[in-house]
């Protein structure tokens, strides 16, 4: 790969000065975000980002605070820190990208999650699991997606193989033919609701769809997918998931985040996943967080949440798409 992930390691002023606004800001909210606490290169770096990903639509942080933290399980339950500093300094970098965000029918609402492997879970493929987590981008069933996500490691696993593996669409395309991005283009796919949208579900919601793989200009593609739940009902869209998936996994990058990393993915240009690892849930298991950010929020929407920066359920938003 000749495509590097952009880095950029916090000094140690800059990591004091932030998790000192974090702590602060944790219990109160992203609203309370003070901007001028994010030191000035870190912000800018953010900025820069949001504005444009480039190629590889990754930016890994390195050198975050994680402060003292509790075991990852305790009888079999994932830790809860609502108001630990790791949660201010999500929100901190979060706003410096746009607005941090929530779903109603994900978590609850909640906009920080913790991303653990749980017991009788092992082979969920979604955060809860320990399994290979193929490519996927954010919500591609949703009608607003996050413009941005980011992964904060607390806690690395045991062995210290668990990958967060990322792959821009942009290099992908590169590899494939015209016939196939052309038949990406069209608008003939159907995304399925994750796992994380029909935990309390009784039925299975119908697909969202139908809708590009791939859309925008053709040097600058933004893609819309999850090899899980995304579906197409032709023989050629179907062959067409097939070489993409594959072009993905030529042009991915392995990052085995370490605590205090954090990578910033654009979730419209790079798709993610997880390779395999064993959780022993002995406390010591890897332990994530993750958030969501959003360049804005049509007003639409936000006259229709019932709370602060929390997207409403899917049944709300139809006129959207």
């Amino acid at each position: 790969m000749t495509d590097m992930i952009a880095t950029c390691e916090l000094l140690p002023d800059e990591r004091t000065a932030l998790w000192e606004a974090s702590e602060e800001v944790a219990a109160h909210g992203p609203s309370a975000v003070d901007r001028s606490r994010l030191p000035h290169r870190i912000q800018a770096e953010l900025a820069s980002f949001a504005r444009d990903s480039g190629r590889s639509g990754v930016l890994l942080l390195r050198g975050l605070e994680v402060g003292s933290l509790p075991p990852t399980h305790s009888d079999g339950e994932a830790a809860d820190l609502p108001a630990h500093g790791t949660a201010g300094s999500m929100m901190h970098l979060a706003e410096a990208l746009g607005t941090m965000i929530g779903y109603a029918d994900e978590k609850h609402g909640a906009l920080v999650h913790d991303v653990v492997p749980l017991p009788g879970e092992e082979n969920r493929v979604e955060g809860s699991g320990a399994v290979p987590f193929d490519f996927h981008i954010e919500n591609a069933h949703h009608p607003l997606r996050p413009d941005f996500i980011g992964l904060v490691c607390l806690r690395r696993d045991h062995d210290s193989v668990a990958a967060t593996r990322v792959a821009s669409c942009r290099m992908a395309v590169e590899l494939l033919s015209e016939d196939v991005v052309q038949s990406l283009r069209v608008c003939e796919f159907f995304s399925h609701y994750p796992g994380s949208f029909t935990r309390d579900a009784i039925d299975e919601p119908a697909p969202i769809g139908p809708h590009p793989v791939l859309f925008g200009s053709v040097d600058r593609p933004f893609m819309r997918f999850n090899s899980h739940n995304t579906t197409c009902v032709s023989k050629r869209g179907r062959a067409a998931l097939a070489q993409f998936t594959e072009a993905l996994e030529h042009v991915c990058h392995d990052i085995v985040l370490a605590p205090g990393d954090c990578a910033v993915i654009d979730n419209n240009v790079t798709a993610h996943g997880r390779s395999a690892f064993t959780p022993r849930f002995d406390g010591n298991d890897r332990w994530l967080r993750r958030f969501y950010a959003i360049g804005s929020i049509p007003s639409t929407v936000e006259q229709m949440m019932e709370s602060p920066r929390v997207i409403p359920q899917i049944p709300q938003l139809k006129g959207l798409w």
